[in-house]
């Protein structure tokens, strides 16, 4: 495979751990785009990283750059999405993608348009867990799908000027943490769900604090959803067939899971890849998806999670200062 030349925009912990991960492979990370200077300076003396830009605008023209990797808040992923496609550079933006559905429609358009490759990098796509698990439910030995329970939660502290309750910066639960979970469910599920019912908490900021979400599709597969950005949950995940289930802890970056087969309840594991390589499976498939292989990225999965965030943020009337403008 060709040695691409990735790019980083924003230099915070997800940078960080890209470096790391482009390390792991035997290659280095290019260059570093910040708004900030110094810090993208020093991040690359630690990194030893070759190129610095002055302004961050000019890693879009940057002959050399093949892969831009944007790890920057929510609510400024489409302006640099935007950027980067139409420069007619690949582009891999971290969870959640953008805001809405509106503005994931315009970024596909985009990377149709300008002949680029753009995905998000959402690790549970690309753990190496899922793929094998596909072999297990296709081998049919579990029978059809009937119910998934899926739950997400963290305990932030109570400060509404953090950028968890911001809703100038893209906060709540269903854009940080809601979208592994409903990533999740549409992994497993035979297609689409649409949205059956759901409850929510308003943190004081006006962003979804807690959630409950029950989603349906058109094989009647169920999945219920719990989220909480003020009490700690297991992120744990149940998939549940006719003949069987499966249990996943530490879902969004799994490597091991339980297998309980009902008739008789014994159990089978199943054990793949290194929780902490997330980074390293997701550039390899970026860099895949570059080469041709237009399998591994399931943006089509992104595009249905999005749509079901927007329309529950919709009818929670939770909306962000550049949603309204």
């Amino acid at each position: 495979m060709k040695n691409y030349k990735w790019a980083s925009l924003g230099c915070g912990v997800i940078a960080n751990l890209l470096a790391q991960a482009l390390e792991k492979r035997g290659t280095k990370l290019y260059s570093i785009a910040n708004r900030t200077h110094s810090k993208a300076v020093e991040f690359a003396i630690k990194y030893g990283i070759e190129k610095v830009y002055d302004k961050i605008d000019d890693v879009f023209q940057d002959p050399e750059v093949d892969i831009i990797y944007i790890s920057t808040p929510h609510n400024k992923h489409i302006e640099f999405i935007r950027k980067a496609l139409k420069a007619k550079k690949h582009c891999f933006c971290e969870k959640s993608v953008t805001l809405n559905t509106a503005e994931l429609e315009e970024a596909m358009s985009l990377a149709k348009e300008n002949g680029v490759v753009f995905g998000e990098a959402m690790s549970l796509y690309h753990m190496p867990l899922y793929q094998e698990l596909d072999k297990v439910i296709a081998s049919g030995k579990l029978g059809k799908l009937q119910l998934i329970n899926v739950s997400f939660g963290s305990y932030k502290e109570y400060d509404m000027t953090n950028r968890f309750f911001s809703r100038e910066l893209a906060g709540g639960a269903m854009l940080d943490i809601g979208v592994y979970a409903l990533a999740f469910v549409r992994y497993f599920m035979s297609s689409a769900p649409e949205i059956f019912a759901s409850n929510v908490v308003l943190s004081p900021t006006g962003v979804d604090e807690r959630a409950t979400i029950t989603l349906k599709n058109s094989q009647d597969e169920l999945a219920s959803v719990s989220l909480s950005l003020h009490c700690k949950q297991p992120k744990r995940g149940t998939v549940c067939f006719d003949s069987g289930f499966i249990e996943i802890y530490d879902y969004n970056r799994g490597q091991r899971a339980e297998i309980t087969y009902t008739e008789d309840g014994h159990k089978e594991i199943v054990e793949a890849g290194i929780s902490d390589d997330f980074l390293v499976y997701e550039t390899i498939d970026m860099e895949k998806a570059v080469a041709g292989d237009s399998n591994v990225l399931h943006l089509d999965y992104s595009y249905d999670v999005m749509k079901i965030m927007t329309n529950l943020r919709k009818s929670w009337n939770v909306g962000y200062p550049e949603e309204c403008r």
